[in-house]
């Protein structure tokens, strides 16, 4: 089943002025459901451009992303920030925590905001606390916590909303080798479950995670691989060779 599609998207941002910039020229692509995607290119190819119009948080120049059937475009402020609620998951970088709350509270939290009942925040919370092991963490506070430990708070606050798509851009990037392979094996296992990840990443460890790569270059997508039957390593080689030639300035 395809969960989300992309036609011919265009982003250019100020399009009036003398000196226009073209972040994204013509990007096309389907995402079935129960797809972990990475997202690669080098900086300024345009990447988190596209992960924020798929977030709602951009709209497109040109072209359509529908997702779950519905065509973002046609959405008004208020439309998308609830479609962005009731379908949309977000794991970064730098985890966004509020440190003014609990660990528990920051996982309720976007169910708060939608004003859903404790007793389904108390119900769906429960699952999370195992399946990402954070039972002695749950109650203390985000400053408390190592950045390994923050990046499951978030993972659970993503995925306590049942969202259609996580969105990941760059959750490995503020943590060291060893704990990013600990949320790598986080993001292998709630994928198997049957969640949908599209993740931004500079990581050919990252990457090799996921079951597709998209490759882009100045606004284009430049290449495609699909890991198959792969050993992460050697999928991990493949990216990483197809890095080489792209920034190179291979065809």
């Amino acid at each position: 089943m395809t969960l989300l599609q992309l036609h011919h998207v265009q982003r250019t941002y100020q399009p009036n002025s003398t000196h226009p910039v073209q972040a994204l020229k013509d990007i096309s692509f389907d995402v079935q459901l129960g797809e972990y995607i990475a997202i690669m290119g080098e900086s300024g190819a345009g990447k988190s451009t596209l992960l924020n119009i798929i977030a709602t948080l951009e709209k497109a120049s040109g072209g359509e992303v529908i997702l779950n059937k519905q065509n973002l475009s046609h959405f008004t402020a208020d439309e998308a920030a609830r479609f962005r609620r009731e379908h949309l998951a977000f794991v970064f970088q730098h985890f966004n925590l509020l440190d003014s709350l609990s660990n528990r509270d920051n996982i309720y939290l976007p169910l708060v905001l939608a004003s859903q009942p404790l007793k389904l925040m108390q119900e769906r919370i429960v699952p999370l606390i195992q399946s990402l092991h954070i039972e002695k963490i749950i109650d203390r506070y985000p400053n408390d916590i190592s950045g390994g430990q923050q990046q499951r708070i978030a993972i659970a606050r993503a995925l306590i909303t049942h969202p259609n798509l996580i969105l990941a851009d760059e959750p490995t990037g503020a943590l060291d080798s060893n704990t990013s392979q600990e949320i790598l094996a986080l993001f292998d296992h709630i994928n198997k479950k049957g969640q949908t990840i599209l993740m931004v990443t500079h990581s050919a460890a990252a990457a090799s995670h996921a079951k597709r790569t998209i490759f882009i270059k100045d606004g284009r997508i430049y290449h495609e691989l699909y890991r198959g039957n792969d050993s992460y390593s050697a999928y991990q080689q493949k990216i990483s060779n197809t890095m080489m030639v792209m920034t190179n300035g291979g065809e």
